[in-house]
Formats: structure tokens, sequence, C-alpha cells
């Protein structure tokens, strides 16, 4: 038989405290307590019915251990070592909170597991996930956003275009035809047909992109730099088709939607220190799901390019002169955000090895 354990019993009933020997009993959804009053009163109450105090590092004994025994009063043990003996021969189990508090290596695994958790959910869920969102949002709702963020750019950063009447046309035209030559077997998602319309804009670098339903914008300093460089409609073309295939695989949108799934996620999974997360997170997808972004798009135009008898040769040559002829405040500044353009020597080469690069 288990040696008893002397405490003190404050019952509730009477200011003085009473001495008890106190057991520990086995059972099998975890050890009962058992008191002997030194009057003679005897108590049992079942694991369920004691909040059980949580178990501590050998390097940080307490001087007592008190036990909360909810209706019945508190109890308070003096020797905390044979408390802990007694726990563990009547077969008790540590919580996994209990064992992280304690044991270094447990602590160590469990936040291994969580961060990995968090970088698979990161890496292969939250694109999953978004994807399936994505084609549940209504086209209405992306009219509506780029409707409204277009107004917000012409009130701010954007002005008129001053090209030619003449000019603009003839970017119309080829605009067109690439509407024209977008294929179910080109869609990600088969059932979205957004109308795609193409407004011109001065006032910003040369640089082209896409907003959600359908809007793209290509500002007059991208189409001068074409003619300047003398590579004409078919290097504009192919920034179009790339514009095209950001809203056709519906990029925006779902770049808005992982973002959203991904602090939702980390939300459940981290509780109130979601929101240290949660914003790094946003920071993270907008970067890295991105740039799988501008590949997709990319492959996109190579595809849309040579169904229409063109190449994404010069497109690549023209993103090459780009970025040779932007200064470091326009790399840096805030239209990186919108940019679909992070013309590298990378991207050119993928471009210019066409739908090779792209399988």
């Amino acid at each position: 038989m288990q040696d008893a354990l002397a405490g003190m019993w404050f019952d509730g009933r009477t200011s003085a405290a009473r001495r008890v020997a106190v057991r520990l009993q086995p059972g099998a959804r975890g050890p009962s307590l058992a008191l002997q009053a030194s009057d003679g009163e005897s108590l049992v109450l079942p694991h369920q019915e004691v909040d059980w105090p949580e178990r501590w590092s050998a390097r940080r004994m307490p001087r007592k251990v008190v036990v909360d025994l909810r209706a019945r009063g508190s109890l308070e043990i003096g020797d905390p070592a044979g408390w802990q003996q007694a726990l563990e021969a009547a077969g008790h189990r540590a919580t996994v909170a209990t064992r992280m508090q304690t044991r270094w290596p447990m602590f160590v695994a469990m936040l291994v597991l969580v961060v990995g958790a968090v970088l698979a959910f990161y890496r292969w869920g939250t694109p999953w996930a978004a994807t399936q969102l994505t084609g549940q949002v209504p086209l209405a709702w992306e009219t509506d956003l780029s409707q409204r963020f277009l107004h917000d750019l012409d009130a701010s950063w954007l002005k008129p275009s001053k090209l030619p009447p003449e000019r603009q046309a003839a970017v119309r035209a080829r605009f067109d035809k690439l509407v024209q030559a977008v294929s179910p077997e080109l869609r990600r998602y088969r059932a979205y047909t957004p109308p795609l319309t193409l407004h011109f804009r001065s006032g910003m670098p040369p640089n082209a992109f896409a907003l959600p339903g359908g809007t793209i914008v290509m500002t007059d300093a991208i189409v001068q730099l074409a003619d300047q460089t003398q590579l004409g409609d078919e290097a504009l073309a192919g920034v179009l088709a790339h514009e095209i295939g950001h809203v056709t695989n519906r990029h925006s949108t779902r770049l808005v939607v992982e973002q959203g799934v991904l602090n939702v996620g980390l939300g459940l999974a981290l509780g109130d220190v979601s929101w240290i997360a949660s914003m790094g997170g946003s920071l993270l997808t907008g970067l890295s799901y991105r740039r799988s972004h501008e590949t997709e798009a990319d492959c996109f135009a190579v595809a849309l390019m040579q169904r229409t008898g063109g190449q994404a040769a010069p497109m690549a040559d023209l993103l090459l002169k780009m970025d040779s002829g932007a200064t470091q405040g326009e790399r840096a500044g805030w239209m990186d955000f919108l940019s679909s353009h992070p013309a590298t020597p990378q991207r050119a080469e993928m471009l210019k090895r066409g739908e090779g690069a792209c399988r």
C-alpha cells in the first residue's frame, strides 16, 4: 500500500484547516484522490472532479502543492517531491502542454512539428484552397473592385493618355486579336470569361498591369519605349498577352484569397498571437505566390503569342530594356506592388526559349 502524504484540507465550511492523510489511487481515467481526516471523515474524489496542479521541473520545485477540490475546498501538500512520486505511481500522465513546459526535448519537438505544419499549409494548403475558393468569387465583385481602384489611381497617379489616337488604335487592334485567340484550354477556370478591356494612361514609367475582372492598363511610356527601341507592336503584344494571362488565371483575386486563407488558417492554429504570424504570412504570400503567378502568366503569353503567329522574344527584349532603363527609385517604388514585369535575364531567357521552357 502506498504511504500516505500529510496534508491540510480547507473544506470551505470552516475557517480552520484539517489535517488529512492523502492517497492517490489508480483509475481507468486517471488517479482518484482519497482523504482521511484526523476526526474520522473520509472523502474520495474521482479524477475528473479534481483540478490537478500542473507539474514542474526538478529545478523549480515549489515549496508546497495546492490542489483545487472545487466545491470541496482545497488541499495543501507540504511534500512536493512525495506528491510527484505518488502521481507517477498512480499512473497520472502529464498533458502535452505540461510536458512542453517541463521538458526541453518535448518543447523542441512540438515547435518543429508546429513550424512544419505551418510551412506545409503555406506551401501546399493555401494555394490549393485559394484556387478552389477563387472559382466561387463573383465577377461582379472583381469588376467593382477594379473600377474603384482604377478611379483612385486616376485621381492620384495616372493621367490621361497622350498617345496619338492612331497609335492607340494599332495597339488595341493587336490586343483584340489576342483576346479572340484565348481558347478554353488556356483558361484555368473554364467558365470564367470576363470582358477584357485595354486602357492607356500616362504619368507613370514604362509598365502595364492587370486588375481583377478584365481591366488592363498600359502606360504611354512602355509604348514609346517599344517604338524607340524598334521592338514595336510584337513586344507590346507579348506584354498584353502576359497581362491577359493574369486576368484569365485570376491572379489578383487568388492573391487576395490566398492571404485571407493564410490569415484564417494561422489564426485558428496560433490563437492570440495569430496577428503576428498573419502579418508575416501575408508578406510571404505577396512575394512567393506572385512569382509563381508571373511564371504562369509568362507561359500563357508564350502560348497565346504562338496562336496568333507571334513570338515572345520581342517581349523579353522589351522587359530587359525596361529593367536596364529603370532608376533605383522606380524599382523600389510603390508600383512594384502592381508590377507584372520583374524583368530579369532568367525570365527573358525563358520567354525566348518558348513553350519548351514551360513544360
